[in-house]
């Protein structure tokens, strides 16, 4: 007799919060938000130049837009029920704690642009809200976290099972929620569209607070 088992599966969470109006209206908000703020952020904007981010980023300017505009409270809000269903799938053992919103951030990707492969740091959930996403924008893509490991395992095969991939790339839309653990390495492909790609990145820590 012979068994094998899945171990050390690593969960990628998904969910479209735009398919209705409420969501739509939402959305739309978001947009008008993030190009105004990227407009106005000089110091995000000079530290796109001084990294070569193609397009605006307010990762290292402006973190906190929950408290600065409504349209992100309320998407922080749509969220957070996400994130605890995401924790009891991972089988978080959070006690009296909960996961809260630490840190959020715009993106706008620009066509040619592209964000190299990276992961969370001080972070336990992490994750991205796509507000829109023309056509050829690309997906994210995932790296198995065992690679740096693996030494002299051969490649997969080009036709393996999505859970025995090295790297997985997901398609988003308008709309599209993606949670993961904060460890989990991920990058985003150039965008090949003609038009830019604006999302809206997170990250949930542990509040110790009981």
């Amino acid at each position: 007799m012979t068994q094998i088992e899945t171990l050390f599966v690593t969960r990628l969470y998904r969910a479209e919060l735009a398919q209705r109006a409420p969501g739509k209206r939402l959305n739309d908000e978001l947009a008008a938000a993030a190009i105004s703020i990227a407009a106005d952020d000089a110091a995000g904007q000079a530290w796109c130049a001084a990294n070569g981010y193609r397009g605006y980023t307010s990762y290292a300017s402006l973190d906190d837009l929950q408290w600065r505009a409504p349209a992100f409270a309320d998407l922080v809000a749509a969220i957070d029920p996400h994130v605890a269903d995401f924790a009891r799938a991972a089988e978080f053992d959070l006690g009296r704690r909960k996961l809260v919103a630490d840190s959020i951030w715009i993106n706008v990707l620009e066509p040619g642009g592209f964000h190299t492969a990276h992961i969370h740091p001080h972070a336990v959930v992490s994750g991205t809200y796509y507000v829109e996403v023309p056509d050829g924008a690309g997906a994210i893509r995932f790296e198995d976290p065992r690679l740096p490991m693996m030494m002299a395992a051969p490649p997969r095969r080009p036709k393996a099972p999505r859970d025995a991939q090295s790297f997985v790339s997901v398609a988003p839309k308008a709309g599209t929620l993606l949670l993961w653990e904060s460890w989990l390495r991920h990058e985003v492909p150039m965008n090949n569209a003609e038009t830019e790609r604006i999302s809206v990145s997170f990250n949930y820590r542990l509040d110790e607070r009981t």
